[in-house]
């Protein structure tokens, strides 16, 4: 989540959903409407990507030309690449060019390489960024079936979700205790702020990791390996991209544990292949985690 929050900074953060707000709601005729564009403007539309962090990064003092053309070029090179996947691999049974542009996306975030171009407490911005790209690529570009982000909520959507997250607390709860890596305590903050936690979470990690690693990774990984293998390895490289997480050094006692968060949140996800469902079971785990752990 971010910090920092100001009047530009708002500003600047509906800028960036804008995209995924409307590829959340209105996929397939957004997905329609680049199609109709010429080729060059397609791939060339998501530079525009960069404006704000231009914006902020001057209005903060810190612009660099460097970061900027970074951010203008990378969307329009997974455009590129996910324009040519589509071409090779029209039955979307993965290409190596979905692996690449995946290991660069969540290596570049999981590694915080682009930190240093955002303002203090800001980096959620630059995972935006990132989000968009991303998501202009994959549902605009490549057209991926099966992501299932479509956030026009739906009464199964919740149920998949408490349910498992029903299925997961005991479990994670006694082993998390059992490790030391959690100790119960109360963090029980007034009623609004602890909702504007749940959105924030929601809306600032949830949906993000879930995109990432059930709708992208677990979606393309079933089409090659099936859905237990791919189940269990999107969980894998989940897990993995918390070794760094609380902790200087290799923290297994968060991979293991955020590994088997991911069963439950890949269960969730593709018993109706539903982006909102294993975000639901994502925000309340790492919600009662700050209330409770």
């Amino acid at each position: 989540m971010m910090s920092n929050v100001t009047p530009d900074v708002i500003a600047i953060t509906v800028l960036e959903f804008l995209p995924a707000f409307a590829f959340a709601l209105w996929a397939e005729p957004v997905a329609r409407a680049i199609g109709r564009w010429p080729r060059m403007v397609r791939i060339a539309a998501p530079a525009l990507l960069a404006i704000p962090y231009g914006i902020l990064s001057a209005w903060h003092h810190m612009f660099r030309w460097e970061w900027l053309a970074l951010y203008a070029t990378l969307p329009v090179v997974v455009a590129w690449l996910l324009g040519q996947a589509a071409v090779a691999d029209p039955e979307q049974r993965g290409n190596w060019r979905d692996a690449i542009i995946l290991l660069t996306l969540g290596l570049t975030v999981d590694l915080r390489r682009l930190d240093g171009a955002w303002p203090a407490g800001l980096r959620g911005l630059g995972n935006l960024l990132l989000l968009d790209a991303g998501l202009y690529g994959f549902l605009g570009i490549r057209r991926l079936s099966g992501a299932g982000f479509d956030f026009h909520f739906r009464w199964n959507d919740w149920k998949t979700g408490l349910r498992e997250l029903v299925f997961f607390a005991p479990t994670v709860i006694a082993l998390g205790v059992a490790l030391g890596f959690i100790q119960p305590h109360k963090n029980l903050p007034p009623v609004g702020k602890a909702l504007i936690s749940w959105v924030g979470i929601f809306v600032f990690v949830a949906v993000l990791e879930e995109l990432f690693f059930r709708a992208w990774v677990q979606n393309l990984l079933e089409r090659r390996v099936g859905r237990r293998a791919a189940l269990v390895i999107a969980s894998i490289l989940f897990g993995l991209s918390h070794f760094n997480k609380r902790s200087a050094h290799f923290n297994w006692r968060y991979v293991l544990l955020a590994t088997i968060a991911g069963i439950f949140y890949g269960r969730a996800w593709r018993e109706q292949r539903r982006v909102p469902a294993s975000a639901i079971t994502h925000t309340f785990v790492d919600w009662l985690w700050y209330l409770w752990f």
